[in-house]
């Protein structure tokens, strides 16, 4: 299907995901596989270029994750990193050693060698490492390309073979030019082209559905998400009339949020929409519940009820669309190291392909969250869509602490109306990885109008992130604090303070609950 494939073989590094997305933003197809993936298996594949990633382990440790060497046999090239470089010293006859002090974080890097995976960089750049190991012996007709002040063999290559070595990570933004040593590698090294492209994607993704579906019926949860929302329209466009979209409005949305579904889909995409108003339904299942868990428990429960009754409603369904990204594919590989990847069934609508013996469609399966959003442009959505914050399948019944009900529901909506206005108004929205409010169940005394107040407190959460697993608390200025603040004591009823979180991920998380 794809003319250039470079496969990640994964050893268990937190930088897996990255390595693909940065061969991806090279315009090249990517795709993580296990480490113990065979060199048949591979030989069937037939990649251009195969990347070793790092891994916890150390190539010394009995146990340690080990390859197929008939890999090697191959002819593909090969870039190892970390831990993938240590093998590959392992393999060909090298030596690895612990170091006494571990290496870890930037250091400058040395180039001794100005050719293929450094063409065109500067004699020297900064690095990042994080390594107990190092190869201490250079592996026969292999030579060095480049050394940091400690570590002598930093990087190293048997060109005859094409087979290449750097113990830092070039795939983090902490390595200069990391970009450039992978796009030599992608292309000087094992010849690729820029061919993957979001628009030859979309082509492809209408073509195999039409293939899979045929004359048949696909029913889809949407929730106004990018994921569910390009699943949505993407099956659409192959099909029409024959997808039916379900969309819950389980009364735990924004402000006018199940409106705006409801007007982009169904009057300007003429899709094929039901909207199912389970508001008092939800409210009623969630009286008196506090834990956090319970909570999503039962919101995520009653949601698979509801669309249960729905869909069955539906004559001659075969089909379930799903918004499954490929982190979701990633993540579901099995423990045992198996080649195939399980599919998470619970995406969208946790355990209901199961239970309805419906197939998946799931066209974004190949995508990482960032190319979902470059379709979601390239196939018209409105921004508010594409370039949305993450919002918790949950809604705000997590962002209230302690038991929902109506009237909790409306000081958090209006309160969270204007965090967005302000935030959106001080141009910060797409700067920050998320922004909201959260009610507190607590109150506190407060002076309004020359009168005592006992009223509740909202906390601010802001952050910055760039895949929401690490995010640091955003400095946000102060008069737009001051603003925020002042409007939601002024127009929120029942609100008496607020308080801005400057907690980062970890130790906190970025939700409350």
């Amino acid at each position: 299907m794809y003319k250039d494939i470079i496969l990640i073989l994964d050893f268990g590094s937190q930088y897996s995901q990255l390595i693909a997305r940065r061969v991806r933003e090279g315009r090249v197809y990517s795709r993580i596989v296990p480490h113990d993936i065979s060199a048949s298996e591979i030989k069937e594949i037939a990649p251009k270029g195969l990347i070793l990633s790092g891994g916890p382990a150390s190539v010394t440790a009995k146990g340690s994750p080990k390859m197929d060497a008939k890999i090697f046999k191959l002819g593909i090239p090969v870039l190892g990193i970390c831990y993938g470089m240590q093998l590959i010293a392992e393999y060909f006859g090298g030596k690895v050693k612990n170091t006494r002090d571990r290496e870890f974080g930037r250091a400058e890097l040395f180039l001794d060698d100005h050719s293929d995976i450094f063409t065109n960089l500067p004699g020297n750049l900064t690095c990042w490492m994080s390594h107990g190991d190092y190869v201490s012996k250079l592996p026969k007709g292999f030579s060095v390309l480049a050394h940091t002040l400690n570590t002598q063999i930093a990087s190293f290559a048997n060109k005859q073979r094409n087979v290449f070595g750097v113990q830092f990570h070039p795939e983090v933004v902490h390595t200069s030019k990391g970009d450039k040593i992978i796009a030599n590698f992608l292309y000087r090294v094992c010849g690729c082209a820029p061919s993957w492209q979001i628009a030859s994607f979309i082509r492809q993704a209408e073509k195999r559905i039409k293939e899979a579906v045929r004359k048949g019926k696909v029913v889809c949860g949407l929730s106004g998400g990018v994921d569910s929302s390009v699943t949505a329209v993407l099956v659409h466009r192959a099909i029409g009339k024959n997808l039916r979209c379900i969309f819950v409005d389980n009364g735990l949305l924004r402000k006018d949020e199940a409106e705006q579904v409801k007007r982009i889909f169904k009057i300007n995409f003429k899709m094929n929409l039901e909207c199912v108003d389970a508001s008092t339904r939800f409210l009623n299942r969630l009286k008196g519940v506090t834990d956090p868990e319970q909570k999503r428990k039962i919101i995520g429960n009653e949601f698979i009820k509801i669309f249960e009754e729905r869909a069955a409603k539906i004559k001659n369904v075969e089909f379930l669309a799903q918004g499954t990204l490929y982190p979701d594919v990633i993540e579901s590989v099995s423990a045992t190291g198996s080649p195939s990847a399980k599919i998470k069934t619970h995406h969208n609508v946790g355990g209901l392909p199961l239970k309805m013996r419906l197939k998946l469609i799931e066209p974004l399966k190949e995508l990482f969250k960032d190319e979902a959003r470059e379709i979601a442009k390239e196939l018209g959505l409105p921004d508010s869509i594409i370039s949305r914050q993450p919002f918790p399948g949950p809604g705000l019944a997590i962002r209230i602490i302690g038991e929902v009900d109506s009237e909790r529901l409306r000081i958090l909506r209006e309160a969270e109306e204007v965090v967005l206005a302000e935030i959106t108004k001080a141009k910060l929205y797409d700067q920050l990885w998320q922004s909201f409010a959260v009610l507190l169940p607590i109150k506190t005394v407060g002076v309004m109008g020359d009168e005592r107040t006992y009223e509740n407190v909202v906390a601010l959460r802001c952050v910055v992130s760039s895949d929401g697993m690490t995010a640091d608390w955003a400095k946000i200025p102060y008069e737009v604090l001051e603003k925020i603040s002042n409007r939601i004591i002024n127009e929120v009823k029942g609100v008496n303070r607020v308080v801005y979180d400057i907690s980062s991920k970890p130790p906190a998380t970025i939700e409350w609950e």
